[in-house]
């Protein structure tokens, strides 16, 4: 009926489908884990990030993926949780994490909309052609740990 080749692809299929259900669906507990700052901390190249948002204001309140993933929907959410956390364990397992973490072009995009989402009313009276950060330069990770140290 299937070749043997046929058979290697349905399994691999059917397990990487397991997997990922597993995953998304799996112990209660394993998705809250990872979003939590935490976890983003869990690697050691993320440490002075999560110091400069454990001592920035208003926004220790809030969690990593609550600026750093998209919420347009469901679907969305997790497919660049997904897409994001295997970049992100590719990067550390590999060897070659930048010297310094910078977002890219998607990051840039999720964040200020995450941005505007949350301060929606004080975002609809501004000029919306900068990044909020721009102005707000404190917080941006690396910026915000040496703000304090000025005091």
């Amino acid at each position: 009926m299937f070749s043997k080749s046929q058979k290697i692809i349905i399994g691999i299929f059917v397990l990487a489908t397991a997997g990922g259900l597993f995953v998304m669906f799996g112990p209660p507990k394993l998705m809250a884990k990872t979003e939590t700052p935490d976890f983003c901390a869990s690697c050691h190249v993320m440490e002075s990030q999560f110091e400069a948002w454990f001592h920035t204001g208003a926004h220790r309140s809030i969690q990593c993926i609550d600026c750093h993933l998209p919420h347009e929907n469901f679907s969305t959410y997790y497919t660049w949780k997904s897409i994001d956390g295997m970049k992100d364990m590719f990067v550390f397992y590999s060897g070659i994490v930048p010297e310094m973490i910078t977002l890219s072009t998607h990051g840039i995009k999720t964040v200020q909309s995450n941005c505007a989402r949350c301060h929606a009313t004080t975002v609809e009276k501004i000029d919306q052609t900068r990044n909020c950060w721009e102005c707000h330069r404190w917080l941006q990770h690396n910026l915000a740990g040496s703000r304090l140290t000025d005091k």
